[in-house]
């Protein structure tokens, strides 16, 4: 790397949900280590996670409901608290990098701000996309269906009007939100819908960027566990206790089996009932470990639950929650590592017999050690690392 490149300013711009923070710490901590100067703008509510990393951290207010989870069922709401967040973080960013300006911006898909910026400063920029990105045709056939919705008229006026007082050169909210100029996905292209129908010119799917992540502790499989199943709902839709009561009714005492169960921060271990001798029950607890060690995986399907039971071969039962989890779900049912069942469906017995018949099928291993494979080839951080460097000046 040349001398000029090695001292570049990097700024990533990105939004307080855990579920896109953690994506790309993994890239940032690189550049960091390749010798960039390296600043991310975040809310402080990642602040602990985002330092971890080597990055300046640089801190705006953010009105995204990250704290309780409390978001909106109504996508035209959704997307409303995304526009008026970043019409609130615009003038804190550009508090900090109008004097201090990157060589080159990255940014969350939902960081609205972070374009904005850019274009006002014409820097070059490019979103780390941690979900499934637009395909050619993707406004119509999906978009168009949105944009139908009551509300929306308004919601495409008051974005419009922003671009056009904030100094966007992208006037059209349509493009400016949902065409990125350069985007690096950090997710297998076989989570893509319609991935034939991507841009690769403008898109790059690397796959997971996961790291070690030994910054987050580590999981010893017990001895005399046979067979290790992991049930996670993530961190944002875990208000389940009547979910988490069936799983263990379904797998207490299951002979060979060994559960690891996490409810989040919204349950308490006591609404439970009597917790089984081969379950150990956590609010939390090092994903991505305990995955590299398992033999199956619940998961409500969220994009990273989603890609780390792809990338450590975990067969899946998906239970989706909300927003994309259902598509999610739908797509690993397709790929053949997957069952799916509806919260509704999801009773002690239809759990139990779900994950008998996933780990029974010799072809759901095969495909998953397949797809394991092939998700660890995208290149992952060093890939993504190495074309944020080819964009620089």
């Amino acid at each position: 790397m040349s001398e000029s490149r090695r001292r570049a300013h990097i700024a990533m711009v990105g939004i307080p949900a855990i579920s896109h923070t953690l994506p790309s710490l993994d890239i940032i901590r690189e550049l960091v280590a390749r010798g960039h100067r390296v600043t991310y703008a975040n809310d402080p509510f990642v602040a602990d996670v985002v330092k971890s990393t080597g990055a300046e951290f640089v801190p705006f207010e953010s009105t995204l409901p990250v704290a309780d989870n409390d978001w909106p069922e109504d996508p035209i709401a959704a997307m409303t608290l995304f526009l008026d967040d970043a019409v609130r973080v615009l003038p804190q960013l550009r508090a900090v990098y109008d004097r201090d300006p990157a060589d080159l911006y990255l940014y969350d898909i939902g960081g609205y701000a972070a374009r904005a910026l850019a274009e006002v400063q014409g820097r070059p920029l490019v979103q780390l996309s941690p979900t499934i990105v637009a395909w050619e045709g993707y406004h119509e056939e999906v978009g168009a269906q949105i944009m139908g919705l009551p509300g929306a008229d308004a919601y495409q006026e008051k974005f419009a009007s922003w671009l056009a007082r904030c100094g966007a050169t992208t006037l059209d909210p349509d493009v400016f939100s949902g065409r990125p100029e350069r985007a690096i996905a950090l997710i297998p292209r076989a989570m893509q819908p319609n991935a034939d129908r991507v841009n690769t010119e403008v898109v790059t799917f690397v796959g997971p960027c996961l790291g070690d992540r030994a910054d987050q502790g580590g999981w010893q499989r017990p001895a005399g566990a046979e067979k290790v199943l992991l049930i996670s709902l993530g961190s944002a839709y875990t208000r389940q206790a009547a979910f988490y009561r069936a799983c263990l009714a379904a797998f207490g005492d299951l002979p060979g089996w060994h559960v690891v169960l996490q409810i989040g921060k919204y349950v308490e271990v006591g609404e439970l009932g009597e917790i089984p001798a081969n379950v150990e029950v956590h609010s939390w607890v090092p994903q991505l470990a305990i995955l590299e060690q398992a033999d199956a995986f619940i998961t409500h399907a969220g994009m990273g639950g989603s890609n780390e039971g792809l990338y450590t071969g975990s067969p899946m039962i998906a239970v989706p929650q909300g927003a994309e989890q259902a598509m999610n779900a739908d797509r690993l049912v397709e790929l053949g590592v997957a069952r799916r069942l509806d919260t509704g469906d999801a009773t002690a017995e239809a759990l139990r017999a779900a994950l008998l018949e996933l780990t029974a099928d010799p072809e759901v291993a095969r495909r998953a050690a397949r797809l394991r494979e092939e998700v660890r080839a995208e290149g992952g951080t060093r890939r993504a690392a190495d074309l944020i460097e080819g964009m620089l000046g």
